[in-house]
Parts: structure tokens; sequence; C-alpha cells
């Protein structure tokens, strides 16, 4: 009895060691463009929820170039996360944009997985239809305009992704406007092959609109299952 109890102490920090709750680690979160940290704010309880420390950032997506957005962003990035460890993104629309023009001009070292909701990897041809009229230009702000189709655009001068990405994208709209200007099949604001980009890791289309993508549950399991595993959890397509 007495080497069974000696025995059962000298286990015990062992069990406790393993009792302990595995720290999954950190992930920042990034609005698109014209919404705020409060679009995200599900997303942030999901994944909270499941141990994940979660920076949602806001960001005046209204108001600067792309550029200046970038840097604002990578500064409230490094100002809010531990150096030295890896850190993965969720990004809806411009957000994603704004993280590969970081990764661009300014490269965060520790970048981990990143999962691109609804992107405009290619540009937005709503951008080329509407983008000078006074009132996309009020409502959209300067970084609007910079996410169209043409070869001057942000997204088409941004370089080739150097990460382990993830898009997920919808085919659901609630703006049969826009959808009239955009060529297949689409989300309401950009189009399912303008969402792709070469050197993803892997590729998925659910049945949602753009503004509420970030919200729907199936899509909040495959951001996790992405983030776990470096794909979603039934590939759909390979490595482009």
């Amino acid at each position: 009895m007495r080497s069974f109890l000696v025995l059962l102490l000298l286990m015990l920090p062992t069990i406790q060691a393993h009792s302990q709750p595995v720290d999954p680690g950190q992930v920042v979160l990034l609005h698109g463009l014209a919404r705020t940290s409060r679009s995200m704010a599900r997303l942030e309880k999901y994944l909270s929820a499941r141990g994940y420390r979660v920076v949602n950032i806001d960001y005046p997506s209204r108001k600067h170039r792309i550029a200046e957005l970038a840097e604002m962003v990578r500064q409230e990035v490094v100002a809010r996360t531990r150096s030295g460890e890896k850190i993965h993104f969720i990004t809806h629309s411009m957000g994603g944009i704004i993280l590969r023009t970081i990764q661009q001009n300014d490269p965060l070292p520790n970048l981990g997985r990143v999962v691109m909701l609804s992107p405009p990897n290619q540009g937005s041809e709503v951008v080329d239809a509407l983008g000078n009229l006074s009132l996309f230009r009020f409502i959209n702000g300067p970084a609007g305009r910079e996410i169209g189709t043409d070869e001057q655009s942000v997204p088409r001068q941004l370089g080739k992704i150097d990460f382990e990405l993830g898009v997920i994208t919808g085919d659901r709209s609630i703006n049969w406007i826009n959808s009239l200007l955009i060529p297949g099949k689409d989300d309401g604001k950009v189009s399912i092959e303008n969402a792709k980009i070469k050197g993803m890791s892997d590729f998925r289309v659910v049945h949602v609109s753009h503004p509420f993508i970030m919200k729907d549950e199936k899509v909040m399991n495959e951001c996790l299952y992405f983030l776990q595993k470096g794909f979603f959890s039934t590939k759909t397509e390979g490595r482009f």
C-alpha cells in the first residue's frame, strides 16, 4: 500500500500537467470595408469559447487608402499580440487585402494560418462600375475605389502569398443590382472566381451572402478547422 502511495505521488505532477487545458493560441480578426469590429463579434465569441485569445481590431476603413490602413492595422496587431508567438488571422472582405498589403510592405514574421472570408483577391466588378459615383465614394471612402479589377488596383498589384491560406466565399446574393454587374456566381460583392488566389491551400463555396458570411455557424466551424488543421473539413479544391 505504501509503495502504491509513493508511486501515485510521483505521478501527480504528470497527471496535473495533462489536465491543464491546451492554449490554442492567438487569432486576429479584421473586418471589411465600411464595417466595424462589431461585425466580427459573433466570430470573436465563438473562438474565445474554444480557448483562443482573440484580438478583434477596429480600423477606420472609410477614411484612408489601403496602404495607410495596413500601417495602422499592423501597429495595432503588434501592440496587442504576443511577440514570438504565431498569429493567426480571420479576415472579411477588404480585411484580406489589408493583410496581404501588410505582408508585402512590412511582413509580420510570426504570421500563422489565415482564413479569408469573401476576399476580393482579384478585385470586384462592382467597384469598376460604381466607383466613380459620389454616393459610392461617400459610403466607401478612398480604399473602396482601390479594389477594382483593373491591373492598377491594389489587389492586382499585390504579390504572391507565402502563408497558409484558406478562402471561403459565398454564392448567395441579397443585392441583385450588384449581382447584375458581376459575371458568374457571386455573393453580392465578389465573384467566386475573384475570391480565389494562386497559392491558397484550400477553397470552399458556401450558400451565404457577403455581409453575413462571418456570422454563419458552418463557416465559423470551417474557420476553426482550418486554424487547427491547415485545411477545411472537406477538401473541395486543391492548391492553386
